[in-house]
């Protein structure tokens, strides 16, 4: 299991006294055919989000897994309607950058050669209320690892996948 650390300052501001999980949300992922790939959950905590997605189909490997801060997924348009990260920063993306991370900064997730890939983490930089805005969010998985460091993507390459996230 993955889990991110980060300072207080959103932590502190949502799910203080939480006693049993917060509210819920999740996404259907589809890939750039349009064909259903897998799920992603959220589920809020007490200072951050439970984060599980779990796919199939995707080429073996790690894949860089960001939340990005549109809610539309459009294969047609290689996903590019879902535009950049929630929270971006400029020169600010990556886990381990220290101008970061941005809070759509999320650990890569791992497909056996099976085509499996299944994660979870835990970020205290979002919570599901903050990702059902107005225009909404979404899971975008690129074709390649993020590298947790360069810009703009942490060389994680093409848009494969990609699903809107609704409330539950």
């Amino acid at each position: 299991m993955a889990a991110m650390l980060a300072s207080g300052a959103m932590a502190e501001s949502h799910g203080a006294g939480m006693d049993q999980p917060g509210q819920t949300a999740s996404a259907d992922l589809i890939n750039t055919d349009n064909e259903s790939i897998g799920t992603a959950t959220l589920t809020d905590g007490p200072a951050g989000v439970l984060i599980h997605v779990r796919v199939e189909g995707l080429t073996p490997g790690k894949h860089g897994l960001h939340l990005h801060a549109v809610g539309t997924c459009e294969p047609s348009e290689g996903f590019t309607t879902a535009t950049g990260h929630v929270g971006k920063v400029e020169g600010g993306h990556g886990l381990l950058n220290p101008a970061g991370p941005e809070p759509g900064d999320l650990p890569n997730i791992f497909v056996g050669e099976d085509g499996i890939g299944e994660m979870e983490a835990y970020s205290t930089l979002v919570d599901v209320a903050s990702l059902l805005d107005e225009d909404g969010s979404t899971f975008i998985i690129h074709a390649q690892g993020d590298d947790h460091m360069s810009q703009p993507i942490g060389g994680a390459g093409d848009r494969v996948a990609c699903g809107v996230i609704k409330g539950q």
